[in-house]
């Protein structure tokens, strides 16, 4: 089950081009999306309602979109307006559409009730495309299941041990225990390691010839996204006091959203604010950021290996499993009232439906 009354991390936008579709498994749910003629992204469900085909198999006609196994067309909001060799086209031969934004180089998708998605909701990520700040847009796809995943992003600790030649650097990082604080839909991380060496990712984009005081702060929201402030300047300096002298600052914008039970999509890019004129820097963070990733995937994909042989496996918590216990805490409560609230709905509209199959059978008979 996944949460659906939420902004989900669809993709980029450079992936959706003007005269191509794309086509992905969002939450269990294909999608196809195309741009109209006026270059706005439009998605809808990837799956035609005569057969069942993909629409995204199909061909786009200006601000339509033709279904190519019998010829069905429908416009931008998904409204059947041609069936060939038949005049009279039922009100309800239409194909889901879902609501849409594009903002700071990611295309957010609302899976769940339209009229509840407020644009509002999307959490703040302009760093993507602030020119103050440089990086490149990262893309993994994982054989996991997101929570999975998310675990992996709220305890950090992990860093030394799964990342010692990329993100990581000195154990002492890990031995610095995190301030876990409850947000109203996810959760905030804030570690500081004091007098310790530099990652090696930095070192080699901005080396520091001593000691470094280095910080991690995120917040990790519903349904998947990762939002940090982290860097480092030299130790003793003042940063925790918000003195950031000589630092080195990323934001990392980091965006999980569920393929199935068992497969996510990962996007991500790790922003900076340094040398935003030299791209071999930006070229240098993103390369190390990505070879991280494939660390971590390498591990969450043997330990779903080692889960799998064992459903039953009870995991023993630590300290270092307060943030991911509050987060999955928060996401069953979000599914338990969102199953509520459906079966509520669909209660309430079982008569207009008994309704509408009687008509519909009038009509085409």
């Amino acid at each position: 089950m996944f949460i659906k009354n939420c902004w989900y991390v669809a993709g980029w936008s450079s992936e959706i081009g003007q005269d191509s579709f794309l086509a992905r498994t969002l939450v269990g749910v294909p999608v196809v999306f195309w741009r109209d003629t006026a270059g706005h992204v439009v998605a809808f469900e990837d799956r035609c309602c005569h057969r069942g085909a993909p629409l995204s198999l199909g061909r786009r006609e200006g601000d339509h979109l033709r279904c190519m196994y019998h010829g069905l067309k429908f416009d931008r909001d998904g409204v059947c307006v041609e069936i060939p060799a038949q005049d009279r086209i039922p009100p309800n031969v239409r194909v889901r559409v879902f609501p849409i934004v594009e903002q700071h180089r990611w295309v957010w998708i609302w899976m769940g009730d339209p009229a509840k998605a407020d644009p509002a909701l999307i959490p703040d990520h302009h760093w993507l495309d602030d020119p103050e700040w440089r990086s490149l847009e990262g893309y993994t796809h994982y054989k996991t299941n997101y929570l999975l995943i998310a675990d992996n992003l709220l305890d950090l600790a992990h860093l030394p041990y799964v990342h010692a030649t990329t993100l990581g650097g000195s154990e002492d990082y890990a031995r610095n225990p995190a301030r876990i604080e409850s947000l109203p839909n996810g959760v905030r991380v804030t570690r500081w390691a004091l007098g310790i060496d530099a990652p090696p990712f930095v070192q080699r984009v901005k080396a520091y010839p001593g000691k470094v005081d280095r910080w991690n702060i995120y917040d990790f929201v519903i349904p998947g996204i990762f939002l940090m402030d982290s860097g480092m300047s030299p130790a003793g300096t003042g940063a925790p006091e918000g003195q950031r002298v000589d630092a080195a600052e990323f934001r990392g914008c980091q965006a999980l959203t569920p393929e199935t039970e068992t497969s996510t999509h990962y996007f991500f890019a790790h922003p900076h604010n340094f040398a935003i004129d030299q791209p071999e820097v930006t070229a240098s963070v993103h390369q190390s950021v990505v070879a991280a990733f494939e660390e971590d995937r390498a591990m969450i994909s043997a330990q779903a290996a080692s889960l799998a042989l064992e459903p039953d496996f009870e995991m023993i918590p630590i300290r270092a499993d307060e943030g991911l216990g509050k987060f999955r805490w928060l996401v069953a409560k979000r599914l338990e009232q969102e199953a509520a609230e459906q079966a509520r709905q669909s209660a309430e509209s079982a008569p207009a439906r008994r309704k509408s199959a009687v008509q519909q059978e009038a009509l085409t008979s």
